[in-house]
């Protein structure tokens, strides 16, 4: 969904949120806490919340928007509202721009977006350059021989070569990364097997690989595939190993000057509130729309943790234990000062860019 707020001759500025939610029940026992359910990509019924924090984003996108159609004395231009969905998924993006996106909407001359993080409400963080990670998943299907549990030598078995496979692909990062490169590669599924006693066929393993720059996420994808390939000629698989990419998310590299722009507009308005943002591991597809439209961008991160429950949590060196972050059943980001900030970071950031006030500039509600 898409909103224009159009004001007379000036820049234009896209404002995106995305609206999501994610296959997660609830649990902060809030009044408003979501009871509701939905049909996953599989035919199964699952629960669903903002487990992400995305209903804060969209309230304070409408904000913003509501905010500069009834100031209009005071910026000219056009804003592009976009409400993105399926950035859970990685695709949101690509599909409104499948979608003929840039028919529908101007060329922006630079795009905005935030999230809401696990960090005290009121604060805002930027950070230029590579910020959120580019992220691929892979799954890996090792074809071996079965064979009874009694009869291991008849056998060429995919749960050695799994572990095998697990345990060396930790040297990507400990042996072929150079160190303070920030990487991550996660083994998060191995699936083989129905019986104690007997040996399978195959086995699939699932990664998901987290990288800071095209060149070393070209270089840790090619060295999985060469792990793999190598452990299973060890142990004399009789075909090769299957390999599919899917849940891919582009790196997020914030524009160094625009992002300079927007620091400094958070900090004359936020003051002290305005922050550096640490690199974070997360991944993002908002990039895709910027990158589609040769535009610059910048992405920040707002906090969503009552200050105080944070500061005591910090003090007691519990960070970890004790706050809720993003994709947890307990995530729920306080509504104040949360949702403030995220309005005025995004007003803020927008008429940074917009033109002045001009006379005839009122052109209508848009």
């Amino acid at each position: 969904m898409v909103g224009l707020v159009r004001n007379g001759e000036g820049p234009t500025v896209l404002l995106r949120a995305d609206m999501d939610a994610l296959p997660v029940a609830e649990a902060t026992g809030l009044d408003y806490a979501s009871d509701a359910t939905a049909t996953d990509g599989d035919g199964n019924e699952v629960p669903v919340m903002h487990a992400c924090g995305h209903d804060m984003h969209v309230a304070c996108l409408l904000g913003a928007a509501h905010l500069l159609a009834t100031a209009r004395d005071e910026w000219a231009g056009t804003v592009i509202a976009l409400f993105q969905p399926a950035e859970e998924t990685g695709d949101g993006a690509r599909g409104m721009l499948d979608a003929n996106l840039a028919d529908v909407v101007p060329t922006p001359d630079v795009a905005l977006a935030q999230h809401v993080l696990p960090a005290p409400s009121g604060f805002v963080g930027t950070h230029a350059g590579p910020t959120l990670s580019a992220a691929d998943s892979m799954r890996i299907t090792l074809h071996g021989r079965g064979a009874h549990g009694s009869m291991p030598q008849a056998a060429v078995d995919p749960v050695v070569l799994a572990a095998m496979i697990v345990v060396r692909l930790q040297t990507v990062v400990a042996r072929e990364t150079r160190p303070g490169e920030p990487v991550v590669v996660t083994v998060g599924s191995i699936q083989a097997g129905t019986k104690s006693n007997v040996i399978p066929d195959h086995a699939v393993i699932e990664i998901n690989v987290r990288t800071y720059s095209e060149q070393t996420r070209t270089s840790v994808l090619d060295a999985i595939r060469r792990i793999v390939d190598a452990e299973c000629q060890a142990s004399g698989c009789p075909t090769p190993a299957d390999f599919e990419l899917f849940d891919r998310f582009p790196l997020t590299n914030n524009d160094p000057d625009t992002t300079a722009k927007v620091a400094a507009a958070f900090a004359s308005y936020f003051s002290e509130r305005a922050r550096p943002l640490p690199m974070q591991t997360a991944s993002e597809d908002f990039s895709d729309i910027p990158n589609a439209f040769g535009v610059p961008y910048c992405y920040w991160g707002i906090g969503g943790i009552d200050p105080d429950t944070y500061q005591k949590a910090e003090q007691e060196g519990r960070v970890a234990q004790d706050i809720p972050v993003n994709h947890s059943a307990f995530f729920a980001p306080v509504i104040q000062p949360t949702l403030d900030t995220g309005i005025e970071a995004m007003v803020v950031a927008a008429v940074a860019w917009l033109g002045e006030p001009h006379s005839g500039s009122r052109q209508g509600e848009g």
